[in-house]
Order: structure tokens, then sequence, then C-alpha cells
């Protein structure tokens, strides 16, 4: 069941969130040449406040980037990873592609969802797990795997799922198979991805044994890849490193679309900032 009537839409934030969003906002644009550029981090940001992308986060990253809300609202709704009704603390993503499927990620997934009484993307009721049923986790070698607000438990059976999202449930702390040595919430989760570091990137296992087997059995055995018609050896033999503003990029050309340089275009884009944040 999802916990979106439960909760209303706030239309604007208080002066002091206002406040510390734009800082966070300046420090993210000014990461990037152009500054419609940092909407994708702008999302995160806005979504480790409310808890999802929210009415308000949305007028509020069209307002700084000075882009129109249908804008923003184009490229929240593209993303998964980004929500439009609020989410629970914790994201429970449970993989079904194609080798975890085999292996036993289907049966998991419908297991966890009856106990839990959700499904794809819905929320249980005390607003702690939201449940997903995610196409790849990208950690094949551990399959079947979970994640939890994007940490890996690994090799999982319906038995040990069950467990963590009770675990979950009840407040207790879970440890992650590799990576960070505990679950923040999804919002904390959500700040990280928004470029903010939280301290702990070099906590816990990174790649185990399985994920290294494959380079570990190329280097016993001398095996090398073929190199690629027409490449450079290496980037330490000539190759040239792409600059931004150059030849190669579009970090620097001039705008050319209609969207950007139309007076008609631009006086639509005006004219929608008396509804942000209102």
């Amino acid at each position: 069941m999802s916990i979106e009537t439960s909760r209303t839409h706030k239309t604007s934030y208080d002066a002091e969130t206002h406040a510390r969003l734009t800082a966070d906002s300046d420090v993210i644009v000014a990461r990037y040449p152009r500054a419609r550029s940092a909407l994708l981090p702008m999302l995160h940001l806005v979504q480790s406040e409310d808890g999802y992308v929210s009415p308000r986060g949305i007028a509020f990253c069209a307002a700084h980037l000075g882009l129109s809300t249908a804008e923003v609202s184009a490229v929240a709704t593209f993303y998964t990873q980004y929500k439009r009704h609020p989410n629970g603390t914790y994201t429970v993503g449970v993989c079904t592609n194609t080798l975890c499927a085999i292996m036993g990620g289907d049966a998991i997934w419908e297991d966890l969802s009856d106990h839990l009484g959700v499904g794809h993307d819905e929320t249980t009721d005390d607003g702690v797990i939201t449940l997903e049923r995610v196409e790849c986790n990208a950690a094949c070698d551990y399959a079947p795997v979970v994640m939890v607000n994007w940490e890996f438990f690994d090799n999982q059976t319906p038995d040990s799922a069950r467990q963590i999202a009770d675990d979950l449930t009840a407040g207790k702390a879970v440890v992650p198979t590799r990576g960070a040595d505990s679950v923040c919430s999804f919002k904390e989760m959500s700040r990280v991805l928004a470029g903010f570091g939280d301290g702990r990137a070099d906590e816990g296992i990174g790649a185990g044994v399985p994920t290294l087997r494959g380079v570990e059995l190329a280097r016993a055995e001398g095996w090398t890849a073929p190199e690629f018609p027409g490449a450079t050896a290496s980037a330490g033999a000539g190759a040239t490193v792409p600059v931004v503003g150059g030849e190669q990029s579009s970090a620097e050309r001039p705008a050319t679309t209609p969207a950007d340089v139309s007076p008609a275009a631009e006086q639509k884009k005006q004219s929608t900032d008396d509804a942000k944040e209102s």
C-alpha cells in the first residue's frame, strides 16, 4: 500500500531551508560549465530534503537553474531513482533480472511482497520500507542480490531477505555484505547522490573474491585483450585528453536550439516564474 495519500504536499520551503538548499545548490552548480547540467544532482538534493522529488522541489530546481517546471519534471519522471511520491525510510530493491531470477530472485520477490503486503514501488503503512522490483543491481557474481538504499546484500534467500526487512522495520541495524558498514536512510543516501560525501566511501569490502576472479585468472595465465584497431596503445603514449570546450565537447558550444535562443521560448520560460515556489 502506498503512503502517498497520507501526506500533503507543501508548496514552498521556509526561509531557513531555502537558504540552506540554495547554498548547497550553488556548490553543485559550480561543478559544471553550464548551470542546467546541475539538474540531476539537484534533484537528488531536494529528494534528500523531502524524501521524494516534491512539487516544491521541482519549483526550487526550476527557479535556481532558470528552467521551466515542465523541463524539470520531464527529467524527474525519466529516471527511476527520482521518486514522485513519498518514499519509505529504506528502499528495498530485489533484482529479478535473468541471472538473479534463475538463482532465486523471483522467489525472493514473491515472498517479500507477500510478507510486507506491498507491491512494486509501494510503501508499507508504517513508512519504513518501499519495495522495488529492479532489473539489475550490477552484482551478477553474487546473485541473487537485494539492495537496501543501494547497499549490497549478496547471495540472498527468501528467509534472509525477510529477516533484513524485519530488522529494518524493528529499527535494528543491518550490515551490508559489501560497501559501507551500515545502511543509511533514503534521505541520507539521496544527499550522497547529490555529491556530498558522508565520510563512508572507504568503509567495508569493495570488490570481493567472485568479482576479482576473472582478473586474477587473466594475470595468472598471461591473458590480455586484443588491441582495438586504430586505438592508441595507452593514454601515456600520445593519446589526447578531451578538453572542456574543445571540438569534441558540447560543454561550451553556443546555444542553438529554439528552446534556448527563441525570444518566445524565453518569454514562456519567464512566465512560469510567478508560479514557482508559490
